[in-house]
């Protein structure tokens, strides 16, 4: 079933991470590459959020976290030209990329933690 097809008539936001293993001499062209994207993709249709992390292991990873307002407007990206150099930029990985689309029904704050930490006396746990 194509993204933001519920049947209840609700379209889910998608999350979109692109996890890659970078070699590190192409580390900084990478991440200037990503963060240009990152930087454009902000202003597309149904864009939420778009964040470029790099990795604080020893490993040269970086990733690319997208949050959409729907599975339309992520299809829309993934077809864009702009999304073409993140294509360029995960061939690069030295290893097979991670690449997860994740579709996000209903969302929770600061309530849920309250809520958790609550007994249910009313009493907050240690």
């Amino acid at each position: 079933m194509p993204f933001g097809e519920k049947g209840h008539g609700e379209t889910p936001m998608v999350h979109a991470t692109f996890r890659m293993l970078i070699p590190p001499k192409r580390r900084g062209e990478v991440l200037d590459i990503l963060s240009s994207v990152t930087e454009r993709s902000r202003f597309e249709p149904g864009c939420i959020s778009s964040r470029v992390y790099q990795g604080v292991e020893a490993e040269p990873v970086l990733m690319l976290d997208q949050l959409w307002e729907s599975g339309e407007d992520l299809e829309c990206h993934l077809r864009s030209e702009e999304f073409r150099k993140v294509l360029l930029m995960v061939e690069m990985s030295l290893e097979p990329p991670e690449i997860r689309f994740e579709e996000i029904s209903r969302a929770t704050g600061v309530e849920t933690i309250e809520k958790a930490r609550s007994s249910p006396g009313g009493e907050e746990k240690p």
